[in-house]
């Protein structure tokens, strides 16, 4: 790994932090990056990038160690990967093959929970009654019930609209199933087309909607607060989620 591996003496050619724009000894970065490495590897999750920048070398920039692991990383069975702010070792996607588990088949998603998912993961932040009409159907609460079960969508907000209704969004871990950094690399027009998963007679003007990220919110959109999730069943009233 170019600039943390190597152990020198900081001179004129020494890496500069990206922020400040101060010489950064070698020597520091090569200590990051090992911190960094050594706290991906022992999380059974995702590690968030401010959590890794609180433990490294004051004066060191956290995405420049990150970008030069994940570049480390590239080429071996296993990858450095991001999942929107955070980060995770995962197998390398071409050698995903020859990973066998012996755990239970998870049953399939309904196509009306892939329908909605999509929808969600497209369009948010999005209430049920705009999936409903851009689906054309009702949708009924057991198929979100499965989705946020799953893992993949949660409760964002709530819309600023008459009766403030709910709005969706998806999850780290729906990044994390579907092999994505960020919401910004759900396939475009030209793949879903490639695919097969949009007709041929689509309008000539149609573009695909952009998400925003899960850490933005929409001018229209207020994020949930802890009487918002109390009346939604997900908090008890003393702050404790409920199982």
């Amino acid at each position: 790994m170019t600039g943390a591996t190597d152990v020198a003496e900081p001179g004129d050619d020494a890496p500069r932090d990206a922020d400040a724009g101060t010489i950064v000894d070698p020597r520091r970065l090569h200590e990051a990056a090992r911190i960094a490495e050594a706290l991906v590897f022992a999380s059974a999750g995702p590690v968030s990038q401010a959590y890794i920048a609180d433990r490294l070398p004051r004066g060191v920039d956290v995405l420049h160690v990150m970008r030069e692991l994940k570049a480390l990383y590239a080429g071996r069975g296993v990858n450095l990967v991001q999942l929107d702010d955070s980060w995770a070792f995962r197998t390398a996607p071409d050698l995903s093959f020859v990973i066998r588990t012996e755990e239970t088949e998870v049953r399939k998603l309904s196509r009306a929970a892939l329908e909605v998912l999509s929808i969600i993961a497209y369009h948010q932040p999005v209430t049920r009654a705009e999936i409903e009409d851009i689906r054309g159907v009702q949708t009924s609460k057991g198929t979100l019930d499965v989705l946020m079960e799953a893992g993949w969508v949660r409760f964002r907000g709530r819309r600023r609209s008459p009766g403030r209704p709910v709005t969706f969004g998806t999850t780290r871990d729906f990044l994390d199933h579907f092999g994505l950094e960020d919401l910004r690399d759900l396939p475009g027009l030209e793949e879903l087309k490639g695919a097969g998963l949009l007709s041929g007679r689509i309008p000539s003007n149609f573009q695909v909607p952009m998400p925003l990220r899960d850490d933005e919110f929409a001018d229209y959109e207020d994020p949930s607060t802890q009487l918002d999730l109390e009346e939604l069943g997900l908090l008890t009233p003393g702050g404790k989620e409920d199982e």
